[in-house]
């Protein structure tokens, strides 16, 4: 019986070909002793030849081998790709997390994956000798491009512009692939945030210990460490038209493509029009929550970015909410999210684990920090911060009003001071940055006063204790 096969390719006829041709390469490994040697013709032939033969009497045969595929898949079988190991990564770290948790289908099947549209359509004819091994790290790259391919990707001028989830992996892609690897090329990144700690869990090139780090140069330097090799320069700016001074034409004409790894689409449309002008490659990538794009822009072949209109932005970057505000749209999202965090949520949680008596049981079965997050929060409600009187209440507004907006603008302008100036010596406090200034509380201010009132009053209602709004009253307790 023929196995049941998942493939992902844009020519979907190749699948039935290569489950045979990956047999019929184990089979020329058993035979030989080693798999074809790249661009060898003679080894290519003999596979050929043995695949016929194994196609013969496979229960998966298909009617006609493709020559000019198997062929291929000799000319490759000893090199490898960096790319092609992060998607292969990338999918059985997804299969481990389903048995992990237990959650969604696991993939039982076989499931083929191939990238020959990296060819030209021409399949050119590199020849043998420029894919003979070197003994160095590039190695596998050499066996399927050939040795003038890897020395264009030393010299590439390359202008990365984010270094958040897409940033650290693309950096990494191209730190190991050789990119910018000699001292004629260069990869200059840019990104104007810090590193949060909700970054960690998909920004691999970020620790502990870069909290609060610019993320540019904290990329820059984990990929250095991967590849000392790697020529990178880092900034800490903002893409946009009060940097059009540090970015000038002279910059623009020196770049062999762009790449932007960005989380809004303002920025995106803007290095869009930047490329579309001085005519460069983009290589166009997003993510917002669980939405992701990927576009290849080629100037006079395709069509840019901006061409096609994405729906309006629902959601705002978390590093913009809780460090660079810049709009009246963000304000009302962090008090949306705050209101959340205070009222709403720990509400939900204690209440569960009141009704549910198989709360810890099932909790306990998540992995990672989940458990321990969502056990703490339900202590932390019924428990630490729970209050018996509504004067606990007024106790707990005053002490969240002097961490909100004293205590954390303070910790952030310690990191960031009001004169700090980034790698390029620009302002660090420009453009949609907005220096932020402490407040410090004061009772007889009537703004400071209504928000004691107003979260006090929002605690005792969770806890059924009786509310007040007399200000008299209030400020006695």
């Amino acid at each position: 019986m023929s196995p049941n096969m998942s493939y992902r390719i844009l020519r979907k006829w190749r699948m039935s070909q290569l489950h045979i041709a990956l047999q019929a390469l184990h089979q020329y490994k058993v035979k030989v002793g080693s798999l074809p040697q790249p661009r060898n013709k003679q080894h290519a032939s003999d596979f050929v030849s043995l695949a016929k033969d194994f196609n013969s009497s496979s229960k998966a045969k298909v009617d006609t081998i493709d020559e000019s595929l198997f062929q291929s898949v000799a000319f490759n079988a000893v090199g490898d790709l960096t790319p092609i190991h992060a998607v292969i990564g990338g999918i059985a770290a997804q299969e481990v997390l389903k048995a992990c948790s237990g959650k969604f289908h696991p993939i039982f099947q076989h499931f083929y994956f191939d990238a020959l549209e990296c060819y030209s359509e021409e399949n050119p004819d590199v020849p043998e000798d420029a894919c003979q091994p070197a003994g160095n790290r590039y190695d596998g790259q050499v066996a399927i491009f050939g040795k003038q391919f890897q020395e264009k990707l030393f010299q590439q001028n390359i202008f990365v512009v984010g270094s958040g989830a897409i940033g650290c992996e693309l950096l990494k892609n191209f730190a190991m692939m050789g990119v910018a690897g000699s001292e004629s090329g260069k990869i200059l990144v840019t990104d104007m945030d810090s590193i949060e700690k909700s970054n960690l869990n998909r920004q691999f090139l970020f620790r502990p210990w870069d909290v609060q780090q610019p993320k540019s140069l904290t990329a820059a330097k984990a990929v250095k460490a991967m590849n000392p090799d790697v020529n990178i320069v880092a900034h800490e700016n903002r893409v946009g038209p009060e940097t059009e001074n540090v970015y000038t034409d002279d910059f623009f004409e020196s770049l062999g493509c762009v790449v932007n790894a960005l989380d809004n689409v303002e920025a995106r449309a803007y290095m869009d029009r930047r490329c579309v002008y001085y005519r460069k490659p983009l290589l166009e990538s997003g993510t917002l929550g669980t939405k992701a794009n990927v576009q290849v822009v080629l100037p006079h072949l395709t069509e840019s970015y901006s061409s096609s209109q994405d729906p309006p932005e629902k959601s705002i970057p978390i590093c913009t909410l809780k460090n660079f505000p810049n709009a009246i749209e963000h304000t009302i999202q962090w008090a949306r999210d705050a209101f959340e965090g205070y009222f709403s949520q720990p509400s939900k949680n204690a209440n569960q684990y009141l009704n549910d008596p198989k709360f810890i049981e099932s909790t306990l079965k998540h992995y990672g920090t989940h458990p321990a997050e969502l056990i703490g929060s339900v202590k932390s409600a019924l428990v630490d911060t729970r209050p018996r009187s509504f004067a606990d209440c007024v106790k707990w507004a005053r002490l969240e009003f002097q961490t909100q907006f004293s205590n954390v603008i303070r910790q952030l302008l310690f990191n960031f001071p009001p004169d700090q100036v980034t790698s390029s010596g620009q302002p660090f406090w420009s453009g949609p940055k907005k220096c932020p200034k402490p407040i410090d509380f004061d009772a007889n201010n009537g703004l400071h006063f209504e928000y004691i009132v107003a979260a006090a009053n929002l605690k005792a209602e969770m806890y059924g204790i009786e509310r007040t709004r007399d200000r008299a009253r209030s400020e006695e307790r």
